[in-house]
């Protein structure tokens, strides 16, 4: 915000870029898209210190629709490339957007160690229980039962549990929020870039295209009869018995985020001739 006068005063609009969203007419990924811009206003960021990764998908096509720096990655590869981003540029505020298939299918192994790793990053993965852009595959996070022209009589495999392997993987921070509950889904991304360490945001963004009953998620979503819990074993307990549609904070972890010292640039004036002439065959 250099050279902004001090009383002015960032809105959701001043992240929205003028690349139009391509997605469905009702994609539950524009109110993400409307929580992210209005998490940045309300923390008054300035664009040109945040930076957006994603990898591929519906939900990956984020970058390009702010304002902010973007990277738009490799399938499942978007957490390795913000971690490596955070850690040489702790100054910057970095999100990662994605999806249920690339985040818990090919990206799975990444979503592990990310939590695992603890770097002071925020994800948001837009989950509608199946492959929106390659047109109505079951993905991880998709009902063993769920009947469609591309599996008839479901996968008979057991539905992925984002929210429950993100806390035994050891994400600082986990909570669930809704497209359609765009004031609760912004809180919960401020609460995520806020609080330091690996922060998950498993939003409910339904596809009306492939997954039409998901509408009905506006009526079926519900908040927790609790608070948020620091304690791990509590957590647990409650996302046992959770029914997948419960939205709020989950769990608030004190862990210290993984932060080495950061290695100074290296000077562009030194000889390097050396080091090329070792690989000279």
């Amino acid at each position: 915000m250099d050279g902004l006068p001090p009383e002015f005063k960032l809105e959701p609009k001043h992240y929205k870029s003028d690349v139009n969203p391509i997605w469905c007419p009702g994609c539950g990924h524009y109110g993400v898209q409307a929580a992210i811009n209005r998490a940045f206003a309300e923390l008054q960021l300035d664009p040109a210190k945040v930076v957006v990764v994603s990898g591929i998908g519906c939900s990956s096509r984020i970058p390009a629709y702010t304002t902010c720096y973007g990277f738009h990655g490799l399938h499942g590869r978007a957490l390795p490339l913000a971690i490596g981003l955070k850690l040489a540029r702790p100054d910057l505020t970095v999100l990662v957007a994605g999806g249920d298939g690339d985040g818990f299918s090919i990206g799975g192994n990444h979503f592990l160690h990310a939590c695992r790793r603890n770097v002071d990053i925020t994800y948001v993965v837009m989950d509608n229980e199946v492959y929106g852009m390659t047109k109505g595959q079951p993905s991880p996070t998709t009902g063993p039962d769920w009947d469609s022209d591309l599996q008839p009589g479901g996968t008979g495999i057991s539905a992925f549990r984002p929210l429950g392997v993100a806390l035994q993987s050891g994400a600082n921070f986990i909570a669930r929020g809704f497209s359609g509950d765009l004031n609760g889904l912004t809180k919960l991304i401020v609460q995520g870039i806020k609080h330091p360490g690996f922060s998950f945001v498993h939003a409910l963004s339904p596809c009306i295209t492939f997954r039409p009953e998901e509408r009905e998620w506006k009526t079926q979503t519900h908040g927790a009869s609790v608070d948020a819990t620091g304690d791990f074993n509590e957590a647990s307990r409650r996302l046992a018995e959770d029914d997948g549609l419960t939205i709020g904070p989950v769990y608030i972890g004190q862990r210290k985020p993984y932060a080495p010292p950061v290695a100074p640039l290296v000077d562009t004036k030194t000889d390097l001739s050396h080091i090329v002439a070792e690989f000279r065959i």
